[in-house]
């Protein structure tokens, strides 16, 4: 156990100190963490002290084991990982990209690799091996590209999002299935000296089982145990936990069925990450266990078996640039010519091609599966790991200068823009929307705002509390909230109760219809159990006291009001506005409120005849609100929405936004507020609440949680 633990904190300290000095100079960390094992393994430790490099690195199975074995869980962490990010609906839009790469990576490679075998001087082979062996383990060799160092190069470098990074994931994960099946093909007719067809078979038709089970039922059982850990309140331990022993178990399939563990750790990141239930901090401490312990582990075992001084022999050397230089241009011209089949542009082909080019430690480890059976002797399996380092060392670089310049396809541009803004903002963002109601709830105008603000990529599940109608209250909103996954729900409890249970499944933001006829502050059972719930932002809609809910309704705010401040919650007001403005073509109306002391009985019919309070941009005289609504108004123009502004001088901010939205003819108000509890009851502070009660138009209010940073 000492050595085992001395081993650990070496290798531990060592690649992580190395990885983020690699990190420095623009390398990814992975190189780092490689070269650790390489100046701890017999090429340099083991030259200046092999007494103390045997102790510490004993030729023992048991006590390597161990070490392996951190390192392997580690790679299957960072599938999960992997798995997590993967976007199936990207990588299903490119699909007909995604097999032609797959297979010009894969075909084009594996010959190259036979070709270097058949030429290849004798020394290289293991004496009396056939060469056919040795060609069929070199070209899978070449054949293969490494899933876990392909992943932390493109997250480094953040190209995992990019098109060709989603393609590249998909490709890389097909080049290492057929990889591992065809070497387990290979490996079996080394060790029996004969091709068995029934055991190949066997693992085709065990890993196409797997895969159709993971596609038809996989999904539905880990939503069952997600939601199950929800209901139970299950902390974040406990959900990294099962998380990680469900890839795990995952893997386990994979492995009993002749196909790397890898693969099945991917499908659960894959199942994990769709899961309408996961915990959005399961990822975040995944990665940080991966990045900060395992993953370094794994690279720097991986490192320590390579024996440098071998390079001493030019044979050797040239062979080693040969084999690279193959394995470099067989994977860059397949990937081209597969991407360029689909009708990817040369530039895309090229840089798909250098990021699968990277063979990293899955490539030392088929050179040691070939060392172990002798097909490889240590010149060769020095080749191969050369090659295996080199690629992908040489991978960072090379895709930093392809892709400098170069943003994508406008399609793709649109696509990452809206992204990170979708990152950046409040409340607008993919997420899980819960809207409970009533027989009385007056839906349409409120499914209609709903359905045109927030991503397609949110869902929405309708809470129906009345025991008699059912479901039937809901479906007159859902055609409204536009092409989104909706869940109706009933449940016939106390509002209080029923938003308790529910809010245990996990969800990001509470939308309630409020009546026009609610009297504040008592604003009625539903909406004050709503607002009483102190976990989630609440966005309160109030239709107009004269609007009808009928079918008619499609458009129901052409003019919004956007009273705009220095706060939080008027910046999830305006991210509200902008993007139902961007979505329908409504038109934004920016108010700012300079406050003044309260007028006199003739000050109040001069404003009310001539407006006199309201003043243009020129004459405006308080530069932070002017700052505020440039910054609104940059935000708006980047969406493309129209913005007027509207600047007035008035001692109530109350109303100075009733006038406006009078005055402007505004069919909406939307407010950003904080909520908080003062004496037991929700509280939205006086303007909010004031608005919502006069106003004869419809009324938005956002609440953020006053703890919320």
């Amino acid at each position: 156990m000492l050595v085992f633990l001395v081993q650990l904190a070496l290798l531990l300290t060592l690649a992580r100190l190395l990885g983020q000095a690699c990190r420095r100079i623009g390398q990814p960390s992975v190189v780092g963490e490689l070269l650790a094992g390489v100046l701890l393994g017999p090429s340099i430790f083991g030259r200046i002290s092999p007494s103390a490099f045997d102790w510490l690195f004993p030729d023992d199975a048991v006590q390597s084991g161990m070490l392996f074995t951190i390192g392997w869980l580690g790679v299957m962490l960072l599938l999960v990982a992997t798995g997590f990010e993967t976007d199936l609906a990207l990588i299903g839009r490119l699909g007909k990209a995604a097999i032609f790469v797959s297979l010009g990576s894969l075909v084009l490679p594996f010959a190259f690799g036979g070709a270097v075998g058949a030429v290849i001087p004798e020394k290289f082979l293991f004496s009396g091996e056939d060469r056919v062996l040795f060609s069929l383990f070199l070209a899978t060799g070449l054949a293969i590209s490494s899933l876990p160092v392909i992943a932390v190069i493109l997250s480094e470098l953040k190209l995992l999002r990019r098109n060709f990074g989603q393609l590249t994931i998909a490709a890389g994960m097909a080049n290492d299935v057929v990889g591992w099946i065809v070497l387990g093909l290979i490996a079996g007719l080394v060790s029996t000296g004969r091709f068995v067809l029934t055991e190949f078979l066997q693992t085709l038709l065990g890993l196409f089982v797997f895969l159709a089970i993971a596609a038809a039922l996989g999904q539905r059982i880990v939503d069952a145990v997600l939601r199950a850990l929800r209901r139970r309140e299950v902390g974040i331990g406990g959900w990294v936990t099962m998380c990680i022993a469900m890839a795990v178990g995952l893997g386990a399939v994979t492995q009993a069925l002749g196909v790397e563990a890898v693969l099945g750790a991917f499908i659960g990141g894959l199942l994990l990450g769709r899961s309408r239930y996961t915990h959005h901090d399961v990822e975040e401490q995944i990665e940080t266990l991966t990045s900060s312990l395992l993953a370094p582990i794994f690279f720097a075992t991986a490192g320590l078996r390579i024996d440098l001084s071998l390079l001493a022999d030019g044979s050797v050397i040239v062979w080693s640039f040969i084999l690279f230089a193959a394995a470099t241009a067989s994977k860059f011209i397949g990937s081209w010519a597969g991407a360029r089949s689909a009708g990817l542009t040369n530039r895309e082909g090229f840089t798909l091609g250098m990021a699968l080019n990277a063979r990293g430690a899955l490539g030392i480890i088929i050179a040691a599966v070939g060392l172990d059976l002798g097909v490889f002797n240590s010149a060769s399996y020095v080749v191969i790991v050369v090659m295996a380092i080199a690629t992908s060392v040489v991978a960072p670089p090379a895709l930093r200068w392809l892709v400098s310049g170069w943003s994508g396809t406008e399609e793709e541009q649109a696509r990452l823009k809206r992204e990170e803004q979708l990152a950046g903002n409040l409340v607008v963002r993919p997420g899980h929307l819960l809207w409970p109601m009533t027989s009385d709830t007056r839906c349409r105008a409120v499914a209609a705002f709903i359905g045109n603000t927030f991503p397609a990529e949110s869902t929405v599940t309708l809470l129906n509390l009345s025991a008699d109608d059912d479901a039937a209250n809901a479906n007159p909103c859902i055609d409204l909230l536009g092409e989104r996954r909706v869940e109706v729900v009933a449940d016939a409890a106390e509002p209080e109760e029923a938003l308790e249970s529910q809010l245990k499944l996990g969800f990001d933001l509470i939308v309630d219809s409020v009546s026009p006829d609610v009297e504040w502050p008592q604003a009625g059972p539903l909406t004050s159990a709503v607002l009483h719930q102190q976990e989630l932002p609440v966005l309160l809609v109030r239709s107009g006291r004269d609007e009808i809910d009928s079918e008619s309704i499609v458009m129901p705010f052409r003019r919004i009001l956007l009273p705009v401040s220095a706060t939080r919650p008027s910046r999830a007001a305006a991210e509200l506005a902008i993007s139902f403005a961007a979505s329908t073509g409504a038109v934004v109306k920016l108010l700012h409120v300079n406050p003044t002391e309260a007028p006199n009985t003739v000050q109040r019919f001069i404003r009310s005849t001539f407006r006199t309070h309201e003043r243009a941009i020129g004459s405006y005289a308080d530069p932070v609100g002017v700052q505020l609504l440039d910054e609104t108004e940059l935000m708006a123009s980047e969406a493309g929405v129209r913005c007027d502004r509207i600047f007035s001088n008035h001692h109530s901010r109350v109303e100075a936004i009733l006038e406006a939205a009078d005055q402007h003819f505004c069919d909406l108000v939307l407010l950003g507020a904080e909520s908080q509890e003062v004496g037991g009851v929700a509280f939205l502070g006086h303007t909010a609440r004031t608005v919502m009660q006069r106003s004869e138009i419809g009324v938005a209010v956002i609440a953020l949680r006053q703890s919320s940073h």
